[in-house]
């Protein structure tokens, strides 16, 4: 699967007013836009022996993040699967047409929520952990790669 920007499956209004379309849409697209967050601290939970950091885009101007991410080295784990950070990067800028800036993540998921106006997984339809450990599962990491 090749690195797609996130905002190319942003949800539509009737989508954030209503969780459980949002939640029905296809995996890529739920965790592209809606539950990325949760998609970053599941995969960083399941490859605990890992040291993987979670790091928040935003664009330069905004204080809020748009998208969350899971790194290890010059690896990021999104929607899309593990691709360099640089082309993740490039891909999502692209699309935004603006630029954008990497923050390290040092809190929890909670803390992460509440600066970022993002749900916490209880706030979801249903409970997104199960369908994001199958999603990370999907994806072979960098490490274990030929």
């Amino acid at each position: 699967m090749g690195v797609e920007a996130a905002g190319i499956y942003r949800r539509t209004q009737a989508e954030r007013d209503h969780e459980r379309l949002s939640w029905e849409r296809a995996d890529q697209a739920f965790f592209a836009a809606a539950a990325c967050h949760v998609l970053a601290w599941t995969c960083r939970d399941l490859h605990a022996s890992r040291s993987i950091e979670i790091v928040a885009l935003r664009f330069v101007d905004v204080q809020h993040a748009f998208h969350a991410v899971a790194t290890w080295e010059d690896w990021s784990f999104d929607h899309c699967g593990w691709h360099r950070v640089s082309e993740l990067l490039s891909a999502n800028e692209e699309f935004e047409g603006r630029a954008i800036e990497c923050l390290v993540v040092s809190g929890d998921i909670a803390d992460f929520c509440e600066q970022h106006r993002s749900r916490m997984p209880a706030q979801f339809w249903a409970d997104p952990v199960p369908r994001a450990r199958e999603y990370v599962k999907q994806f072979v990491p960098p490490w274990m790669q030929p």
